[in-house]
């Protein structure tokens, strides 16, 4: 089992680590402990977690993103409340990125704040959204505009999870540990081109986190270097909601991203000096693993959503961009033009 220790949490990583969990549970003595588990992980992954815990509420909400919503969360309030949780109490998130920043917005509102934990049960959940404290809901189609950064007290990363996951959900999270390698280690970008999804999938998985903390720990509430985790978000975030909107079965978080980072990096080779050929490297690694999106992007309805993006500032759509693979630039801009160039460009290839 591998510890990281920040000072307002802890990771475990490893196949050991929920009897880590049930000894802490022990020693914390919580007054009540409410379980988060969504339709899919109450079927494939509660019953890994069941046995190692007593006297626990479950409570679940069906598994998507459509579900991280104001109606869940006063649906999660109200059963804290019904049984009578005090602050004392601790919710555990059993999940991926849904379940995580569902729970823990819940947990961390919640009279005023309780203890919440981490179990992620998705590679997504396990390099991005469990870790790093960003909360939220999504409101009327917009990704994560209702939130707060609250850090967990613990993170139990347990890879035998990623066994219960279908192939559409590893790549899901392949996406964001492609985005770390890009933005702050290269030599890992090369080492994700040369193998397939599921080889040395633990070594990487825990490669990709440590960057993921070493950021947040930086700049825990995003003022400067945890923007640079931002990269393929604004465009990527931009096709999720509208696909959550408007396709019937509507992609995942990581796919768009996928496309996001593919449309950033032709901005960075625009603007920031990114090489065609990193640029090509790129653009080539996404294509070949992410299905192509189908149908025609509206680039201007996008851009719209783009206006509404939360990490925007002064009325200007903001970017993490690449200066080459492994150095990112944050706060830039363009003009809409090249944004649609770039998505002209994703949909050409």
């Amino acid at each position: 089992m591998k510890e990281i220790i920040q000072k307002d949490f802890e990771i475990y990583f490893g196949s050991e680590v929920l009897e880590k969990l049930a000894e802490i549970l022990i020693t914390k003595g919580y007054s009540k402990i409410f379980v988060l588990v969504d339709s899919q992980t109450k079927k494939h992954c509660w019953p890994i977690l069941s046995p190692y815990l007593v006297n626990y509420e479950l409570v679940e909400i069906e598994a998507g993103e459509k579900n991280k919503n104001l109606e869940n969360a006063s649906i999660i309030w109200t059963k804290l409340q019904t049984y009578k949780a005090d602050k004392k109490a601790v919710l555990i998130n059993l999940g991926g990125g849904v379940v995580s920043d569902l729970g823990g917005f819940v947990a961390a509102t919640y009279k005023r704040g309780i203890d919440f934990i981490n179990i992620p049960t998705s590679l997504l959940g396990m390099v991005d959204a469990s870790i790093g404290g960003k909360l939220g809901i999504d409101l009327n189609e917009l990704k994560n505009a209702v939130g707060l950064i609250q850090n967990p007290k613990y993170i139990f990363i347990d890879p035998n999870f990623l066994k219960t996951l279908p192939e559409i959900e590893k790549r899901n999270g392949l996406a964001e540990v492609c985005k770390h390698a890009l933005i702050d280690d290269k030599p890992l970008f090369e080492k994700l081109q040369k193998i397939s999804l599921l080889d040395n999938l633990d070594s990487l998985l825990f490669q990709s986190l440590k960057i993921k903390v070493k950021i947040v720990k930086k700049d825990p509430f995003e003022k400067d270097t945890r923007k640079t985790l931002n990269f393929g978000h604004t465009i990527g975030h931009a096709i999720e909601t509208y696909s959550l909107k408007n396709d019937s079965l509507p992609i995942k978080h990581g796919e768009a991203i996928a496309i996001g980072m593919i449309c950033e990096a032709y901005i960075s080779a625009s603007i920031q000096g990114l090489s065609q050929e990193e640029l090509r490297k790129i653009s080539s690694y996404f294509s070949e693993r992410f299905l192509k999106y189908k149908g025609k992007l509206p680039v201007k309805e996008l851009i719209e959503y783009m206006k509404n993006d939360k990490k925007n500032e002064e009325g200007f759509i903001n970017f993490t961009l690449l200066k080459k693979i492994g150095k990112a630039k944050i706060n830039a801009t363009c003009h809409e033009d090249l944004i649609i160039k770039s998505l002209e460009y994703y949909q050409n290839l």
